[in-house]
């Protein structure tokens, strides 16, 4: 099944033109995942590039009752329900100059098995989950991956940096393993000016039994201590037994469209990291840019990296207890806390947009086009 609407036209031209396909989780629905906001930003800003894009997601029932975006006007999505449906696009997918598969795709390590032969460009793996996927893989339970697949890709484009890498590269054969962090298009998310701040703690995301007793901790329990205060957590899956407290504000599912309005009303904004992610550290989410480019000051869990991304206490504020978080919340002006927010915006715009992605992606595609050149030689 093909989605089709009029593309945009790109605005901008890059050096060299290229088609590109993706396979996805999901593009089209972004409940209970955060691939969907990751995938829209850099696909836009490769589509403003000038870079023509094919986005393949396979149909699943809980995105098809959730899709918020069936048909972006910046790339064809394709929908399809199972493998052999794939058979009619080998053609376009063959001669892409550029194939990435991405991590938690339905049936993936199938897909890749089929893909892989066929694909006569590029080929790449866009790992939004990178710490998961390595313990997955250690433990031989990764559905979407095998580590005999990994050394047959030519980019491995982790979401996580640091050490992360080099284990890639030394335990799983990865070629050319490099962190491509999630990034943010900053004509979505921005400050609103005037914006009342009806919440004094916030967050948003899925529910994971592994991020649960720190969001209990940093914003459920403080919640409970300070009756007089506002709170708010937007997101999926959470379990019936939860206790939300009366000054908790609750909702199922925000369309992205809501995101921006969601920070901007908020005091502070809560992030909160998986056990994966805080084991190898240097694992920043689509959620931490997309607050900080709304300029809200943000309370994290502490993580090693952290400081490569925005500096505690001048971009960021770590806590680890509910007693620090309450002392945040009470100090009698905000203004200097607002300015950290300020700050952590412009951290992002320097270094973290969408369009900073698309131009990394581009050398990455380059590099690789380059190798095998110098080799053909």
């Amino acid at each position: 099944m093909t989605v089709t609407r009029p593309l945009l036209q790109p605005r901008e031209t890059s050096r060299r033109a290229l088609d590109i396909v993706v396979f996805g989780l999901s593009i089209t629905s972004a409940w209970g995942n955060g691939h969907a906001t990751t995938y829209r930003a850099l696909l836009r800003a490769l589509h403003r590039r000038g870079h023509r894009v094919r986005f393949f997601e396979r149909d699943m029932p809980w995105y098809a009752e959730h899709r918020d975006l069936p048909a972006p006007a910046y790339c064809n999505v394709r929908l399809y329900s199972g493998m052999e449906e794939l058979e009619s696009h080998v053609a376009e997918i063959a001669r892409a100059d550029l194939v990435i598969v991405g991590s938690y795709v339905p049936d993936g390590r199938r897909l890749t098995e089929w893909l892989l032969p066929r694909v006569e460009g590029v080929k790449a793996f866009y790992d939004i989950d990178t710490p998961v996927t390595v313990a997955n893989l250690t433990r031989g339970t990764c559905d979407y991956l095998d580590r005999e697949l990994v050394p047959r890709f030519d980019l491995y484009l982790s979401f996580s940096g640091g050490p992360i890498l080099e284990r890639l590269n030394r335990q799983f054969g990865a070629r050319r393993p490099t962190s491509f962090y999630c990034s943010v298009d900053p004509r979505e998310y921005f400050p609103m000016p005037g914006a009342a701040k009806h919440f004094d703690l916030g967050y948003l995301g899925t529910y994971s039994a592994d991020r649960q007793p720190t969001l209990e901790r940093l914003l459920l329990e403080p919640a409970r201590q300070w009756r007089e205060g506002s709170f708010y957590v937007a997101g999926a899956q959470y379990p019936p037994t939860i206790q939300w407290s009366d000054n908790v504000t609750r909702a199922e599912h925000l369309a992205p469209a809501m995101h921006r309005g969601f920070y901007n009303h908020q005091r502070f904004t809560l992030n909160v990291t998986r056990a994966d992610m805080v084991a190898n550290g240097y694992s920043p989410s689509v959620r931490l840019f997309e607050a900080a480019a709304c300029g809200v000051t943000i309370i994290s869990d502490p993580w090693a990296g952290l400081d490569a991304f925005f500096a505690p206490g001048q971009e960021i504020l770590v806590a680890q207890s509910t007693s620090e978080v309450l002392e945040i919340l009470h100090q009698p002006s905000a203004t200097p806390l607002q300015e950290i927010g300020a700050r952590a915006r412009q951290r992002v715009l320097a270094h973290h947009t969408a369009e900073h992605r698309a131009q990394e992606l581009e050398r990455h595609v380059e590099a690789v086009c380059g190798a095998a050149e110098a080799v053909a030689v």
